[in-house]
């Protein structure tokens, strides 16, 4: 039986946003701060595909209920921040779509365009993070963030000037530099928690090295995340916090163990051994090899003879 499709929706404009909450038009046409409080709620009765055009940080205030973080429940019912990036797949849950109180930033990349905060965007991995990896913020975070949220607000209703625009993008970049802090925080927190995701990267690793990964070939990055129930971006920045290394790395380290578990303990020849890590080309993996150890495999393997 076929499943039931899920609803899609795309919005292309902050106007267009505006008008679907059915509140007056943007005072600026690639920018716009809204008062969760001032919006009326909106109930969402089938599970629903949302995409826009522009950027959303959404802070949401007075959420009583545990966030899932991952697979783990965490208790935290203070602010909770969501990062959106343009065109990023959202699937809303039947139910009420809005807290009941907090904000909602709207920011189009070309409001971005001519500042250099226009291509850091890009550095800001948040973005990138899955719904269920939002911000979770202390007492203190939250009243942070809330005084850029009323000093945004407070600049986008006075009149337009010549400095209007550099006023809000010096805002929004703080904004996004506290987040930046904040997700640090939480990061080295959390530590205790993660020690066993370490564990379970470690396990998918070697049962994926271990059933024919020479049908599947090289182990990545949205593997891993997948399997972990977490997305790309945060995996690797989780891992980098913890470890030093990015998931991408792990996948490097894990790689070059076992090539010389295989040179050092094995008869295969460098060609079997590349087919069986998962390498399309024995050069390749012999590029690889050097790059990571400095020696060929048969330099290595030469070393236990």
């Amino acid at each position: 039986m076929k499943g039931k499709e899920i609803k899609a929706i795309h919005i292309a404009s902050i106007a267009q946003s505006h008008q679907a909450l059915g509140i007056s038009k943007p005072r600026h046409p690639l920018f716009s701060i809204l008062r969760i409080e001032d919006l009326a709620q909106i109930t969402v009765t089938e599970r629903t595909r949302l995409t826009f055009n522009f950027y959303q940080v959404v802070l949401k205030k007075n959420c009583p209920a545990k966030v899932q973080y991952g697979q783990t429940m965490y208790d935290f019912d203070e602010g909770v921040m969501s990062f959106f990036a343009p065109k990023q797949v959202t699937i809303v849950e039947p139910g009420n779509l809005f807290p009941k109180t907090g904000w909602i930033l709207n920011i189009h990349p070309d409001f971005l365009r001519s500042y250099p905060l226009g291509q850091k965007m890009k550095e800001y991995g948040f973005f990138e993070y899955a719904v269920n990896e939002a911000l979770i913020l202390s007492e203190e975070e939250e009243q942070s963030v809330e005084n850029i949220f009323q000093q945004i607000g407070q600049e986008y209703r006075l009149a337009i000037d010549h400095f209007s625009q550099d006023v809000l993008i010096a805002n929004i970049e703080l904004l996004l530099t506290y987040a930046n802090r904040y997700y640090n925080r939480q990061f080295i927190v959390r530590k205790p928690n993660y020690h066993g995701l370490l564990i379970k990267l470690e396990e998918l690793l070697d049962a994926y090295f271990e059933h024919d990964v020479a049908q599947k070939g090289l182990p990545t990055v949205t593997y891993l995340a997948s399997s972990l129930h977490l997305s790309s971006k945060y995996l690797s920045d989780v891992l980098k916090q913890l470890t030093g290394l990015t998931a991408q790395q792990h996948i490097h380290e894990k790689l070059i163990e076992k090539a010389r578990e295989k040179l050092s303990a094995t008869s295969l020849s460098v060609s079997e051994i590349a087919y069986e890590l998962g390498f399309e080309r024995p050069q390749s993996f012999s590029k690889f090899f050097r790059e990571k150890t400095s020696q060929s495999p048969m330099e290595f393997r030469a070393g236990f003879n």
